[in-house]
């Protein structure tokens, strides 16, 4: 039977990751900024590198965000040309200068035995990374060096906002033949999340998944992609994602946000602020709706 909405499965200690996140939530932010930052597009564009174009972000947006996430994929892809060095130093940038803010590495780690624990000691030792996301297809035991680290977040894929994500993530199992997705999303919830730190990701383009996905994690932290003119997921797709408190969402833009169109006499600074303003005040405003109604 799914759970009432809201419930909590397990009654764990509260991470680092999800205090820092509630504390966030509390304040109103529910936007997180994804620093997909494309080296070669932002030097074309702007003639920056990749730190300081990050710098350039995180200082006009850090008081209207919930997190920053990275993506691993494009620091890694600049690796002789400085790319993790860059990766370091935003991560550093951000606890020094906006402590309180979690940075989530996107990453999508997944590995077994020591393999796995070189990956955490990567993620969170090496990079610094408060939280990161993970493929969960190895199963539980292959996760234990990241669930064990208490303080820091495990961001699961469980219903990924891609046009093919239903390849897998949609086919029947089991004697009552539920959707992978659903199954994976108790099993974290039932058994992974014994110290709090667990999430999960769903996209903004699958709103009825969204609600079923709550229901079956309780108050668990959802990081939420697809949103924006891309991918087609909007302010008024998340309110049936958040919890019982009216929190819960960790609502990713990065695109559109961190390249917006620049108008005349505008600079880079100023337009990213605005498009970040929009979005924080459209997620809010879809989101008073949904609690009056």
């Amino acid at each position: 039977m799914p759970l009432e909405r809201g419930q909590d499965l397990i009654q764990a200690p509260k991470s680092e990751f999800v205090a820092m996140l509630e504390k966030r939530w509390s304040q109103g932010h529910f936007l997180c900024v994804g620093l997909d930052s494309d080296r070669d597009k932002i030097t074309k564009l702007y003639g920056l590198g990749q730190f300081a174009f990050n710098k350039e972000i995180v200082d006009v947006t850090n008081n209207l965000v919930c997190a920053y996430k990275p993506n691993s994929a494009f620091y890694e892809a600049q690796l002789r040309r400085g790319g993790m060095v860059a990766l370091i130093e935003t991560v550093k940038y951000i606890h020094d200068h906006y402590p309180g803010i979690p940075v989530i590495l996107d990453a999508k780690k997944n590995d077994i035995g020591n393999t796995a624990e070189q990956y955490a000691r990567f993620v969170f030792d090496e990079i610094g990374a408060d939280g990161v996301t993970l493929n969960p297809y190895l199963g539980r035991e292959a996760m234990t060096p990241f669930l064990e680290r208490s303080d820091k977040g495990n961001i699961y894929l469980v219903k990924t906002s891609n046009p093919g994500a239903g390849e897998f993530q949609d086919l029947p199992v089991g004697p009552e033949q539920t959707p992978l997705y659903q199954v994976v999303a108790q099993h974290i919830a039932e058994s992974w999340n014994v110290n709090g730190n667990c999430a999960v990701v769903v996209g903004a383009t699958k709103p009825r998944e969204l609600l079923e996905v709550r229901e079956l994690i309780g108050d668990m932290p959802m990081l939420i992609p697809g949103l924006g003119k891309v991918q087609g997921g909007r302010p008024e797709d998340l309110p049936p994602a958040y919890n019982q408190r009216g929190t819960g969402i960790i609502a990713n833009l990065s695109r559109e946000i961190i390249f917006p169109e620049v108008k005349e006499g505008e600079q880079l600074q100023s337009a990213i602020r605005r498009k970040a303003v929009e979005w924080h005040d459209a997620i809010l405003q879809a989101r008073t709706q949904a609690l009056q109604a």
